[in-house]
């Protein structure tokens, strides 16, 4: 457990205190259900520490989740071109810590204004409110996208523009259910599928040409 990961949610832990308190004084039951909505935060907060894996070639999932999607499309924020997008959906239970697929130095960091669809749907990484990443090393610069969604309302950055992280490496999160994605040339070899169960900074999505 991270101090900088619990400490996002503050007044989260504030408020269902300060409920269970006032419930103490009503209802045993609703005492409970306020402790047990508490220890699910605490369990929502959870970091664990991952170890990646040290092949240059390798790129490891930016988020622990179910893989929803595995498309080519035109990236039109940074590269401007077609790449492979591998999108991540990550439900309530999922850890919700964001990963650096691999090593590299961020050149781009911006946040975009918009809905907070279901993080399952189609328009979500169109219309939702996100916040786009771009990785760069000699090899290659992936880009990586955090989307909020319907649960989802709050993105988080810990690191800047300039920063070199290690693959694995935090960089931020996300606020309840949402989803992440990892755009990838197109010569990059996928090795999940659909339905594959990924930890962000351990599991290897693809692998680099």
């Amino acid at each position: 457990m991270r101090w900088q990961t619990l400490y996002e949610g503050r007044w989260i832990f504030a408020a269902l205190a300060l409920l269970a308190i006032v419930a103490s004084f009503f209802s045993m039951w609703l005492t409970l259900l306020m402790v047990g909505l508490i220890l699910y935060t605490f369990a929502f907060f959870r970091d664990p520490e991952r170890t990646s894996p040290s092949d240059p070639d390798s790129v490891v999932a930016a988020a622990d989740g179910i893989v929803a999607d595995i498309v080519e499309i035109e990236e039109t924020e940074v590269m401007k071109s077609t790449m492979k997008r591998v999108g991540i959906f990550l439900s309530v239970f999922d850890v919700h810590t964001n990963r650096a697929p691999l090593d590299g130095r961020i050149i781009y960091r911006e946040h975009r204004e918009g809905l907070c669809l279901d993080a399952r749907s189609l328009d979500c990484s169109e219309k939702n409110e996100s916040m786009t990443w771009a990785f760069e090393n000699p090899r290659a610069t992936l880009v990586v996208k955090q989307l909020t969604g319907a649960i989802a309302r709050r993105i988080v950055g810990w690191s800047k523009v300039g920063d070199e992280l290690r693959k694995g490496e935090r960089f931020g999160m996300i606020r309840f259910g949402s989803r992440t994605e990892v755009y990838l040339p197109l010569e990059a070899t996928i090795l999940v599928k659909i339905g594959d169960r990924v930890s962000g900074g351990s599991t290897i999505i693809a692998r680099l040409p």
